[in-house]
């Protein structure tokens, strides 16, 4: 489980490493331009981002399904060979996949050259092409969709057959069953709402878009990298009492 932990995590951070750069250079500049290529590493990055969360997140609900409604079987299934080769396809699917799609975009005639939202996305590019990018964007549609929704149902089946193992249990395999997936829950639902809010507002104009629109089409690279580390770090009692411990001496030194 602290493998997949630590490998969301590093994933918050490649994530956050082709948007906050940029982003902060923006803010403190006057003029907002963005070099062709580092736009095209950028779309590459939060492509890739998103399908290592999913992926991820996914193989921690097969992982949480195993432990609870498979334990005497956990430690055989999920070997460190067994995880290893679950990381790696969860991460090539989504380099490979898209490296195809960028490689495909980057090889079209463009006409523009001004991006109505704040990071470059492959929706965004292929609207500026010359030529139609009908094959293109209907291939895009259609593997962000099983990108998501696979996963998305994938682990509502794991957590519906714990809750039934859970219904048959004792209070005190229940309390333990919650305690160890609640984090995986709020992190997989809170990423699905900042993704959900994404692809909703992919069509919405955003020359004519308000602040709350852009803030919310932003929400899938910047809230995830800081509740991930938040939800699983207080789960966790070491961390826990580090983080209680400090904020009690923080109050201490200000009343005195």
């Amino acid at each position: 489980m602290y493998v997949f932990i630590c490998s969301l995590c590093l994933n918050s951070l490649y994530g956050s490493s082709g948007f906050f750069p940029r982003f902060l250079m923006d803010l403190l500049s006057d003029t907002h331009f963005i070099s062709y290529p580092f736009c095209f590493l950028q779309m590459y990055i939060t492509a890739t981002y998103v399908g290592h969360e999913l992926n991820i997140l996914t193989v921690m609900a097969y992982d949480r399904f195993v432990a609870i409604c498979q334990p005497l079987h956990y430690h055989s299934k999920m070997t460190f060979r067994t995880v290893l080769l679950l990381l790696i396809l969860a991460v090539m699917y989504p380099v490979c996949i898209l490296g195809y799609f960028v490689y495909h975009v980057n090889s079209l005639p463009f006409c523009g050259n001004q991006l109505p939202r704040i990071v470059c996305t492959i929706w965004v590019i292929t609207n500026l092409s010359c030529v139609g990018t009908t094959v293109i964007s209907i291939a895009s549609q259609i593997f962000s969709v099983i990108s998501v929704f696979i996963p998305l149902f994938f682990v509502l089946y794991t957590y519906l057959r714990i809750l039934l193992v859970c219904r048959r249990s004792s209070s005190e395999f229940r309390g333990k069953a919650l305690q160890t997936s609640l984090p995986h829950i709020v992190t997989f639902g809170n990423y699905c709402i900042s993704l959900f809010c994404d692809f909703s507002l992919s069509w919405y104009k955003m020359d004519e878009a308000n602040t709350l629109v852009i803030v919310l089409s932003l929400e899938f690279l910047i809230i995830p990298p800081i509740i991930n580390p938040l939800v699983y770090g207080l789960n966790l009692p070491q961390i826990r009492g580090v983080i209680f411990g400090f904020l009690r001496s923080e109050k201490m030194v200000s009343s005195t």
